[in-house]
């Protein structure tokens, strides 16, 4: 099992992360984006796993409610990507590396997909 990075940084929501796929310490798993989408106090500490969704090359075929990242620099990507609502609970010992940070404009994007994919409409209207 690899040294847990939660040992050395917190992961906190809307942090890009490199992991493992598939989800394993095999040495023939490829790295891939996340991102971390729950809350460090929480879940995320408690648990020493984090709610990730998948991050993909923009070049596949879409899926509804994918999100177009916009600032690739601040989330540490090298090529245009999507934020894709495949989500999924890692154990913190799995992740390889912190990359970057969603960007305010792209975070709040993705708070809009994940609202759209999990709240009812009226909750989402603000509607009681």
């Amino acid at each position: 099992m690899p040294t847990a990075i939660s040992d050395l940084i917190e992961l906190s929501r809307f942090d890009v992360v490199v992991v493992p796929f598939p989800f394993t310490d095999k040495a023939a798993a490829k790295r891939r984006p996340a991102l971390v989408i729950s809350n460090p106090s929480a879940f995320n500490r408690r648990a020493a796993h984090s709610v990730m969704a998948m991050i993909t090359s923009a070049d596949n075929a879409s899926w509804p409610l994918d999100v177009l990242l916009t600032n690739l620099a601040s989330a540490g990507l090298p090529s245009p990507s999507v934020v894709r609502m495949k989500l999924f609970t890692l154990d913190h010992r799995f992740v390889i590396r912190k990359s970057g940070r969603l960007a305010t404009r792209d975070a709040t994007s993705v708070e809009a997909a994940l609202a759209a994919l999990l709240l009812p409409r009226n909750a989402r209207a603000g509607k009681s």
